[in-house]
């Protein structure tokens, strides 16, 4: 059924009815309900090793779905992950945005007290060249102690953790505040139209949430396998993508012509190239950089970082926050010169030229400032600038507050002394279409990466350790018990 005319407590109750009956099907139990678990039983911790090795069969299996974008085919891994969760006797529904590009959504109820929590994923991956791996891109397989293939990092992986915890949670009774809601959407690597849809469409189904647990961290490891901090993704730049247009007179390449379009788009690049906008600090990169400076060993450094706004102001520390390139990228809009067009033949002045800009925007940026300061810089009025994408502003999640705290609390009951800190993530993720229906989106990574592994992420060989899917399992499990109890 689609759910646009009925409230997300009616849709609720329909499709426990309807799944009961596909548990039935598929396990062959009865569809009475198991009794609540005792206070004691509830007590005991979930056995998370067997929980990660559970977690690693269902990634093997999911990644075995091809859900290549394009074209996507997510209705697929949608199903599978429903099939899942009816075994486990969780209601599932699947909505598709277009023909083939199913979003999943399944809801674990509380008792209402407190304000549901979000558990977001995306189903589709991006194309992989199989002669390329060492283990075939859509295998699955489980080699040298890790799970390989398409997916296992971005974002099956964290999709499957986020799955292994709702299905913990059900199997062990626990008394829930919160309703924990399972979304996982189409098409995050393309266009992200799945979640623009549903938060759109299905928006009814998510009322009233207020925190949303999505990709987005990072927590790297240091060469000696600690890890370097635990990032929270509380923020990012949004894409204002532009074309850049110029027009001219044609004709044979013999005869150069002053009004030749090319070279008309090559000046306005140049100045682009040449641009470099304004430093402004954020809220949250100001403390990512604070909570960095704890950790520097190099005093000066250690200074530059404690206080940032002084050091940007400094022709020294200035220079060392931006010969980094994260952190040039998170403390100023952006602009990469990344498309460009004009003749097919090298003796053919061509009647238009082109370039593409991917342009990524800070929190609180206006996209039409931004592209008047576009119109100032190139200083050609004959240079059309064309949005292609719609405008939108960036937003923050809360700094402190709920989740947060159950971060820390997980971090420090798994990791004893590890710093938790808020990196800015300058690319974009669906997290931007929650967060505008006025959910606190967090993106958070359960897995601790080494620079190696983190590499894989849209490259070959592509795999999350065993290890890394256990101890995901609990460091998910954690925050989300937390939060919703």
């Amino acid at each position: 059924m689609r759910g646009d005319a009925h409230t997300p407590e009616r849709d609720g109750d329909v499709l426990h009815a309807v799944n009961s009956l596909l548990v039935a099907v598929a396990v062959g139990v009865s569809l009475t309900l198991s009794p609540a678990l005792s206070a004691a039983q509830q007590a005991r911790a979930p056995d998370f090793d067997a929980l990660g090795f559970e977690a690693a069969e269902r990634l093997g299996e999911y990644i075995r779905i091809r859900t290549v974008n394009p074209p996507g085919n997510e209705t697929a891994g949608a199903r599978w992950m429903q099939q899942v969760l009816v075994r486990e006797g969780i209601a599932a529904e699947i909505f598709e945005s277009s023909p083939g590009r199913g979003n999943l959504y399944a809801r674990l109820p509380g008792n209402g007290s407190r304000r549901p929590i979000v558990l977001l994923s995306h189903i589709d991956v991006v194309p992989a060249t199989d002669s390329a791996w060492q283990v075939g891109p859509w295998s699955g397989e489980t080699r040298h102690g890790a799970v390989w293939g398409r997916g296992a990092l971005d974002m099956k992986g964290t999709g499957v953790v986020q799955l292994m915890t709702m299905i913990a949670l059900k199997r062990r009774g626990v008394s829930l505040a919160r309703d924990v809601i399972l979304v996982a959407n189409a098409d995050e690597e393309a266009s992200s139209t799945g979640a623009e849809w549903f938060a759109r469409e299905k928006k009814a189904l998510l009322r009233n949430a207020e925190f949303l647990l999505n990709e987005g961290g990072y927590n790297p490891l240091t060469p000696e396998g600690l890890t370097k901090y635990f990032g929270i993704g509380v923020t990012e730049k949004v894409p204002y993508w532009l074309r850049l247009t110029a027009y001219g007179s044609p004709g044979h390449g013999s005869v150069p012509r002053p009004d030749n379009a090319a070279e008309r788009i090559s000046r306005a690049l140049g100045r682009i190239a040449a641009w470099r906008t304004p430093i402004r600090l954020t809220p949250p990169a100001e403390r990512y950089f604070k909570d960095l400076a704890t950790r520097e060993r190099d005093p000066r450094h250690r200074r530059w970082l404690a206080d940032p706004a002084a050091a940007l102001r400094d022709t020294a520390g200035l220079r060392f926050f931006t010969s980094n390139p994260y952190y040039d990228a998170i403390l100023r809009n952006t602009v990469s010169i990344t498309v460009l067009k004009g003749s097919d033949k090298i003796n053919v002045i061509p009647p238009e030229a082109s370039a593409e800009l991917d342009v990524r925007l800070l929190p609180g940026e206006r996209p039409a400032d931004f592209v008047s300061e576009v119109r100032r810089v190139i200083a050609d009025s004959l240079v059309e600038i064309t949005p292609l994408r719609p405008e939108r502003q960036a937003t923050t999640s809360p700094l402190e507050g709920a989740m947060m705290e159950a971060i820390r609390e997980a971090v420090q009951a798994m990791e004893p002394g590890a710093s938790i800190t808020t990196p800015m993530n300058a690319g974009f993720t669906d997290s931007y279409y929650y967060r505008a229906l006025g959910i606190g989106a967090y993106g958070i990574s359960p897995f601790r990466l080494s620079e190696e592994d983190a590499r894989t992420v849209h490259g070959t060989d592509e795999r999350v350790t065993v290890e890394n899917l256990r101890f995901g399992v609990e460091f998910m499990y954690r925050i989300v018990e937390r939060v919703a109890r």
